[in-house]
């Protein structure tokens, strides 16, 4: 029995090395004796436990080998999968002009590629920067542009006749081939204000929040424009092109309002929008520091932070505390109560409707801005009132003193406003009285100190009771002050930093904050608008002067065609006023007919000031008759030559330096 056993064993052994050899033969005999191979397989499993060890032995070099030859491939097979992955498809977006829902996606741009080190995110304003409003930036990767906001700001006194400034958008019309949207953080005036004048040159698909895309609805609808709108709400992340964009819910005077982490393969941008920390909004939904920590955890490479405030201490109050502020106000007043403040701050407005309920008033509305906010507000759910307390404005003289509110626009003391027209006593519906009580809840926007001003002396005149920011704490602002940028800065913690939404000195204080929480003064950025920051993971390059980035003067229907030479004939008309020289001449017999008479517009006034007018009148006609005597007459030199001869003498009689106008017919 031993002896059969062991030729057993011998024979099992010898199968195995045939076995063996088999293994390390020619693979494809292999597959051709498939069968003989499973036939095989059968008799190992009946083998010896000593045959069984050697075959375990034999499997793993041959894995090992297989191991090794495996490793040897992954390279190219990693390059392989390389150059074979999809290139970044934009979102897909219909090119009606309805709002369209925008669809949510949770991939991410691979920031770790290799090529990323050469690449750069070019960020360059063309508003915003070194004033208050106009804000508009621009945002660029390979061939594509991404922009942030579209606003306009208000002229200064010296822009006579300018209605609003805007954007220069001529790098934008030059590149128009590259945009693929543009993403609002908000629905205020200077970051929406430009949108309509931009979308008649280019119109390219928005992306914003409900009341936000409403707001801008809005403004095209008056305008007969059509646009490309798409809803995005807080939180979501969405891809435009090779940028993928996230939102943060920030808190700010107006609803709706967001924060953006965008992310391209060359860096990481987040930008705050104007924003402020209000742990007790109207609305119940406070800032989103949760998701500011959770993306400072995971990398930004530049912050783009709002400067507004950055030259204020301490924290901006709630808009709670002026809710509580208006309640004690309401619960005084004893006859009617009209209220100005900015259309667009929703929550406020949500406020003052509640404070009407609750002391058993009913409101209304005056102001065309005001007005169709507040519906939409309403239509979109962000403004709730009972049927009943809401009363249409030419009805409400038939509601006693006491049981009414009037929301009103004017709170800038703008000429055209319901409040400004309700102190000129040009209001067709309400005529102040004595007894009234306005309210003006907002704090003047710089520039406007004046025009305020003159509204509050214009009430005090009709002796109602005036409530304004001096007086009571009705007005907080929207934007973070110091120790709020400086939290979310700590959150944040960019790599580089570059303030933003400022004047130069709000600019160069936030800068100063970044660097006293420890932000290396060579990665903190102050540009003009552009200028130009190159940006990516290693390191930001600053440029100046890349791009045209002037003012744009709308004035009516013209837009850009108003210049500085218009704007100063334009001063100085307001300053000095306007002479003009009539005269008729025969250019080929070289005689002055008749004339020359002198108009004066705005100059001096002519009955008490003959002398004057009469010494020009000559040295008009002198001027004139000089230029005649020669052979060639050049109209331009004949106009130019009373210009200068009149101007001299006026000036030196009067100190004063009119437009001077000739005008001269060849009869």
């Amino acid at each position: 029995m031993r002896n059969t056993n062991i030729s057993k064993s011998n024979a099992s052994n010898k199968a195995s090395s045939n076995t063996s050899k088999k293994r390390n033969g020619d693979r494809k005999e292999l597959n051709k004796k498939k069968a003989s191979s499973s036939q095989q397989k059968s008799k190992k499993s009946q083998k010896s436990p000593t045959s069984t060890k050697q075959n375990k032995m034999q499997g793993k070099q041959n894995a090992q080998s297989k191991t090794k030859k495996s490793k040897s491939q992954k390279p190219a097979t990693k390059n392989t999968n390389k150059a074979n992955k999809p290139a970044v498809k934009p979102l897909s977006n219909t090119k009606k002009p309805n709002v369209n829902a925008v669809s949510k996606s949770n991939k991410t741009v691979n920031t770790k590629s290799k090529k990323s080190t050469n690449e750069v995110l070019k960020i360059i304003p063309i508003g915003g920067l070194n004033e208050i409003g106009k804000n508009m930036t621009i945002l660029e990767y390979r061939d594509q542009i991404l922009i942030i906001d579209c606003g306009m700001s208000f002229p200064e006194d010296d822009m006579y006749g300018i209605d609003v400034v805007i954007p220069d958008f001529s790098y934008l019309e030059k590149n128009a081939k590259k945009i693929i949207g543009l993403v609002i953080t908000h629905g205020h005036e200077d970051h929406i204000g430009a949108i309509p004048y931009f979308l008649r040159k280019i119109n390219v698909p928005i992306y914003a929040t409900r009341i936000t895309l409403g707001l801008i609805e809005n403004k095209l609808k008056e305008r007969g424009i059509s646009g490309n709108l798409n809803v995005i709400t807080a939180g979501d992340k969405f891809r435009v092109g090779e940028f993928t964009v996230q939102t943060i819910r920030t808190t700010h005077s107006v609803a709706d309002a967001i924060s953006l982490n965008i992310t391209t393969p060359a860096a990481t941008l987040f930008h705050t929008g104007d924003f402020k920390i209000d742990y007790t909004p109207i609305d119940g939904e406070p800032i989103d520091l949760q998701k500011f920590a959770e993306i400072g955890m995971q990398g930004v490479d530049i912050m783009l932070a709002d400067s507004t405030n950055a030259t204020r201490k301490g924290f901006t109050k709630s808009e709670k505390y002026v809710g509580e502020a208006l309640d004690r106000i309401f619960n005084m007043a004893k006859g009617r109560i009209i209220i100005a403040t900015f259309s667009s701050n929703v929550h406020r407005v949500q406020k003052i409707i509640e404070l009407a309920i609750k002391y058993g008033r009913k409101f209304t509305v005056s102001g065309r801005s005001m007005d169709n906010v507040v519906h939409l507000a309403q239509e979109l759910g962000y403004i709730k009132f009972p049927k009943g307390s809401y009363v249409e404005l030419n009805k409400a003289n038939n509601i006693p003193d006491n049981e009414m509110v009037i929301i009103t626009t004017g709170s800038q003391g703008e000429p055209m406003s319901a409040l400004t027209r309700m102190a000129n006593d040009e209001h067709r519906n309400v005529k102040l009285k004595k007894g009234d009580m306005v309210i003006l809840s907002s704090s003047p926007v710089p520039g406007n100190e004046k025009s305020v001003s003159n509204v509050v002396n214009r009430l005090y005149d009709k002796e109602v009771d005036v409530i304004y920011n001096d007086i009571a704490d009705i007005h907080v602002s929207g934007h973070a002050c110091q120790e709020e940028l400086k939290l979310i800065q700590s959150l944040i913690k960019p790599k580089f930093f570059m303030p933003v939404h400022g004047e130069s000195r709000h600019l160069k204080e936030h800068a100063k904050l970044a660097e006293s929480l420890g932000q290396k003064p060579e990665n903190i950025f102050i540009l003009s608008n552009g200028d130009q920051l190159s940006v990516n993971k290693e390191r930001a390059t600053k440029f100046e002067n890349v791009v045209s980035a002037d003012d744009i003067l709308v004035d009516g229907l013209g837009v850009g065609d108003v210049g500085n030479i218009v704007l100063k004939d334009r001063k100085l008309l307001s300053e000095s006023g306007l002479i003009i020289v009539v005269a008729s001449v025969n250019i080929k017999a070289g005689i002055l007919v008749s004339g020359p008479e002198i108009v004066s517009r705005g100059f001096i006034y002519v009955k008490e000031n003959e002398d004057i007018i009469n010494k020009a009148k000559e040295i008009a006609e002198r001027s004139i008759s000089d230029s005649l005597s020669y052979r060639n007459v050049d109209w331009n030199e004949m106009k130019t030559s009373v210009i200068d001869d009149l101007r001299k003498f006026i000036y030196k009689n009067t100190h004063r330096s009119p437009i001077i106008l000739p005008i001269f017919m060849d009869v």
